[in-house]
C-alpha cells in the first residue's frame, strides 16, 4: 500500500516502536504480520476512501513479542483529530456507539 508519493515510508511519521528491535528466537513473528500487514493494507484503503493521504495518517503492521499481529495507526495530530471527529459522527448515529 502506498500512498500519493514514492517517499511515504520516509515522510517524518516515526512509526517504528520502541521495541521494534527485540526478537525472541523460535517465534513465528512473519505468520502475525501478514496478517496484520492485510488488516493495515485495509485500514489505508478506508483512510484514502475517506480523503486521507498516507503521508499523513495511516495503519502500519507490525508484530508483538509473541508473534501475533499488532496494527498501529500513526499520523500527524491534525490528521489524528479530523480522524476523531469522523469516528465520532459515524458512532454518534443513535446506537450509542456500539460496535
Amino acid at each position: 500500500m502506498t500512498g500519493s508519493g514514492g517517499d511515504w515510508l520516509s515522510d517524518g511519521l516515526d512509526v517504528a516502536g520502541a521495541d521494534c528491535g527485540l526478537w525472541v528466537s523460535g517465534v513465528d513473528y512473519m505468520s502475525g504480520w501478514r496478517g496484520a500487514r492485510e488488516a493495515a493494507d485495509q485500514l489505508n484503503r478506508a483512510f484514502l476512501g475517506a480523503g486521507f493521504e498516507l503521508s499523513q495518517v495511516r495503519a502500519v503492521a507490525s508484530t508483538d513479542e509473541g508473534g501475533r499481529g499488532v496494527v498501529r495507526v500513526a499520523g500527524w495530530p491534525d490528521a489524528v483529530e479530523r480522524l476523531a471527529v469522523l469516528l465520532e459522527a459515524v458512532t454518534s448515529g443513535g446506537d450509542g456507539g456500539a460496535a
